[in-house]
């Protein structure tokens, strides 16, 4: 049985302190849609010019309900520098870590390298202690990505990171992470019935302090399975599994949060959450208050959902 470490038991796995990228030029991302097989590029929404406008109507309203309900958000707008049509997708270029350690990761898509952005680390530095930046974007040069937590699935309390091997997660960056910030890593391999690998494991997984929801059917060598779910009961995560199909609905690319009350909130798209049983909604809503908003635009175009807008700021204030 796994033990939690003295630094792991000042680590909370959920905050109630969240960063979040405004679209401006949101819309299909031709570059990212031969891995990303949640993309739909017959979308209307996606030859559309108002893409980009629908979005943000969708960005506003989940971002002003999260804010009535007491999260802090950090929101900052994206910059007219560059063509960046998945900047809302900011947890993939960018994580805060409690230790005070910011990381930066390599994109796949030359047209998502620009999303990192300095600018916005110092303007969160003035609230929280950076002590020191980790710039794994050099991985790059050699053809190597790790596209932050989507690539991965972190369990802060216990320094796990799960990751499922793709062109966008690469072993030798994820062992590089596991390395600097002393995480064990657990990696796999997840694909769906057609054997194409799933891009990101957000998609398919999230751990929560006391419970997971994984599909564990797209992991398909059984050792793997078998670490995967052994892993998690180790940790004392109640398992609550989804199938392929609420994976398509985006049913696995949810968050857990917290309020400035620390009333924990599981955030999910409305699509996500009408694609839960009865009993897998009322299990969830053992642990936490379920919060879900329309993202229908932004699933169907950028092929992620609520989590990926999030970046959790574990960084210690000031």
């Amino acid at each position: 049985m796994r033990t939690i470490t003295s630094t792991a038991q000042i680590q909370p796995q959920s905050t109630s302190r969240i960063m979040m990228i405004q679209p401006d030029k949101f819309t299909f991302n031709h570059e990212t849609a031969e891995s990303n097989k949640f993309q739909q590029p017959h979308s209307v929404q996606g030859l559309s010019e108002a893409s980009h406008l629908l979005a943000t109507e969708e960005f506003d309203l989940m971002t002003s309900q999260l804010e009535k309900i007491g999260v802090e958000l950090h929101v900052f707008e994206d910059n007219d520098d560059e063509f960046k049509p998945d900047a809302v997708f900011s947890n993939n270029w960018v994580s805060f870590h409690q230790s005070g350690r910011v990381v930066l990761y390599p994109m796949m898509a030359k047209n998502r390298r620009s999303e990192r952005r300095m600018d916005i680390i110092q303007a969160l530095r003035k609230d929280f202690n950076v002590e020191e930046i980790i710039d794994l974007s050099h991985f790059e040069k050699e053809g190597k990505f790790l596209e932050g937590t989507g690539s991965m699935v972190l369990d802060r309390r216990y320094k796990i990171a799960y990751a499922c091997l793709s062109p966008r997660t690469h072993l030798d960056v994820l062992y590089a992470f596991g390395n600097a910030l002393d995480y064990e890593i657990v990696a796999f391999s997840a694909s769906d019935e057609n054997d194409q690998p799933i891009y990101h494991t957000n998609v398919l997984m999230c751990v929560g302090d006391i419970f997971a929801v994984i599909c564990l059917e797209a992991i398909k060598n059984p050792d793997e399975r078998q670490r995967v779910r052994a892993t998690l009961e180790e940790t004392n995560k109640y398992i609550i599994e989804i199938t392929m199909d609420q994976v398509r609905h985006f049913a696995g690319n949810m968050l857990l949060i917290r309020n400035k009350k620390q009333d924990k909130i599981l955030v999910m798209s409305t699509r996500a959450y009408e694609s839960l049983t009865d009993q897998q909604r009322k299990a969830l809503s053992d642990y936490a208050r379920i919060f879900h908003t329309d993202l229908s635009v932004i699933e169907s175009n950028g092929g992620g959902s609520a989590r990926c807008m999030m970046t959790e700021i574990h960084l210690p204030l000031l």
